[in-house]
């Protein structure tokens, strides 16, 4: 039996050979030559931009069972030719390799998707002293795949062609207390007018011995929530009302909540605003209730648990609701004033755009979009809520993000691939669905390699604007908190309308380090490649736009950044 096997390697494209490789093997009657080679049996490489036949036929005679046997059989000779050439080759496309320019063998990675490439390679670091390191090879990198650009381009344009900002149908209140009847009987209509933050008193039933946080399912799903829980127990019993025989518990809301984004200095805010005397936060930073917990999401990869239940909320904001039923029984004026001037926050950073839940819970959707949202709900308790949105330039959000939450195989090549396929899944729900649908569809976002929903912000707000005044917000973006934070916090103060600080207190405040940034593993693999970020601009741009408009601010178009 006579076996050939023919390969076309190619290490700079040309209209030749523009598709990948055609090597194969098999029964002479059965293969197929190379286009380009014409049917001839050649390796070729182009070094150069020179052609070089490193082995013209490469012929193995075999008899009966196919074995080392057939290659033995070789005369010395031959054998050393064979290996000589092999060694050449070997070594050669190893030159390419360790030189940087392996992306130019068109060989692709097993993970491509679609007809993108798959390997914009690595780029300068965010350190200034590597920046010679990767110069020449990021140089090619970019020249390599701006070629690919305008196949992306279409994608992009396609997405665009189909954005339509349209009001959605806002739900009877009647209609919400369908969907949460418990809530409904819990959370009163009206709170005590003399506290700035949404408060009540509540029937306390249990006895001494009774442990009110006995089945409180952050305690019972998350041991890093236990310390918490203990000290609230410490607390609770010298914080009962009593009035003809019965126990009763101050029950409060937050009277502001941090909505978003995440990777957008939240988790700094919040850091920094909590040590104003005035502020008491929830005893975990971001519950994420109203968006997952009130589910039964932990993580929704795992599957629904227990829906957690509008007490287990409750429980959190007890330590703040304390101090605010101690001004409320407080005899002296003073002790009043000032125990009265406490406001409670929140911060879950999903808030703003998480309503991944809806589609296990609501079934009368509207052409795949949700009948009610997060902020339908909020508004239904609580119209007069403060609402504070921090943000950034998407582009940058989303990298941050990638990097912050990837686990493994980190770099500037994976997230160029999942961007790029992120772009695809969402082109491919446009061409159906409404811009709302795709935006808050749990299906898509569970598949898109990274959340490039997230940076949608026009969408999501409009979406807030449609319950609440635009007055109840406060928008911040993150680049000018980070340039200027002594300016950031006290539009905050102004907007929470918090008492002024000592300058002692505002030093502790203004001069922290920031909290939550990006590790220094995740430093030092570098920014996104350039043509990476190109895309994402002409992806985020037209929504930036509408933002900027919006906000009658064109800082959120972010142009410059």
């Amino acid at each position: 039996m006579r076996h050939c096997i023919n390969c076309c390697i190619q290490l700079l494209p040309d209209s030749a050979h523009k598709q990948q490789v055609n090597c194969q093997g098999g029964p002479h009657h059965g293969h197929q030559a190379c286009p380009t080679c014409k049917g001839e049996n050649k390796i070729l490489f182009r070094v150069d931009s020179k052609q070089m036949n490193l082995l013209a036929v490469l012929e193995v005679r075999t008899e009966g069972n196919e074995n080392w046997g057939g290659f033995l059989r070789f005369k010395k000779g031959k054998r050393c030719s064979l290996v000589f050439g092999l060694i050449i080759m070997t070594l050669v496309m190893a030159s390419y390799i360790l030189s940087g320019a392996h992306q130019e063998l068109l060989i692709s990675s097993p993970f491509h998707y679609g007809g993108f490439p798959s390997n914009p390679s690595l780029m300068d670091s965010e350190n200034p002293s590597d920046t010679k390191e990767h110069h020449h090879q990021s140089s090619v990198n970019n020249i390599s795949y701006m070629k690919d650009y305008p196949s992306i381009k279409l994608i992009i344009n396609s997405i665009t062609t189909r954005i339509e900002f349209t009001t959605r149908q806002l739900p009877d209140l009647e209609d919400l207390k369908k969907q949460e009847l418990h809530m409904f009987s819990v959370i009163p209509n009206k709170f005590l007018p003399n506290s700035k933050s949404p408060c009540w008193y509540e029937e306390f039933s249990g006895r001494n011995t009774t442990d009110p946080y006995l089945t409180n399912s952050y305690v019972l799903y998350s041991k890093r929530f236990r310390s918490t829980f203990d000290a609230l127990r410490k607390a609770f019993w010298g914080h009962l009302a009593h009035a003809h025989g019965k126990h009763f518990r101050l029950r409060c809301l937050p009277h502001f909540y941090i909505i978003g984004q995440p990777k957008c200095g939240t988790t700094d805010l919040y850091d920094r605003l909590r040590l104003h005397p005035e502020v008491k936060f929830s005893a975990i930073k971001e519950p994420h209730w109203w968006t997952r917990k009130r589910f039964g999401i932990v993580r929704l990869r795992d599957g629904l648990r227990d829906r957690y239940p509008v007490e287990d909320y409750l429980d959190l904001f007890d330590l703040a609701a304390h101090q605010i039923h101690q001004g409320l029984q407080a005899s002296s004026a003073k002790e009043q004033s000032k125990m009265n001037t406490i406001i409670i926050g929140e911060a879950s950073a999903s808030t703003m755009w998480d309503n991944n839940a809806w589609t296990f819970f609501y079934d009368n959707s509207t052409d795949g979009e949700p009948p009610f949202l997060t902020q339908d709900f909020i508004h239904a308790f609580q119209p007069n809520a403060k609402l504070i949105v921090m943000l950034r330039d998407p582009v940058e959000r989303l990298y941050s993000d990638y990097l912050y939450f990837a686990s493994s195989n980190k770099s500037a090549d994976d997230f160029h691939e999942k961007v790029t396929e992120a772009l695809q899944l969402f082109e491919n729900c446009m061409l159906d669905y409404s811009l709302r649908a795709c935006v808050y569809n749990n299906t898509l976002n569970n598949a898109m390699p990274v959340r490039l929903q997230v940076g949608l912000y026009a969408v999501y707000l409009l979406d807030w604007l449609s319950v609440f005044d635009k007055q109840q917000f406060l928008i911040l973006r993150l680049e000018d908190h980070a340039s200027n934070v002594k300016y950031t916090m006290h539009k905050v103060f102004q907007f929470l309308n918090l008492g002024p600080l000592s300058e002692k207190q505002e030093a502790l405040m203004t001069k922290s380090p920031a909290s939550n940034a990006r590790r220094p593993e995740d430093r030092n693999l570098g920014p996104m490649w350039p043509i990476t970020q190109k895309i994402l601009r002409d992806f985020y741009r037209p929504f930036n736009a509408r933002l900027a408009q919006v906000l009658a601010d064109e800082a959120f178009a972010w142009k410059t950044t």
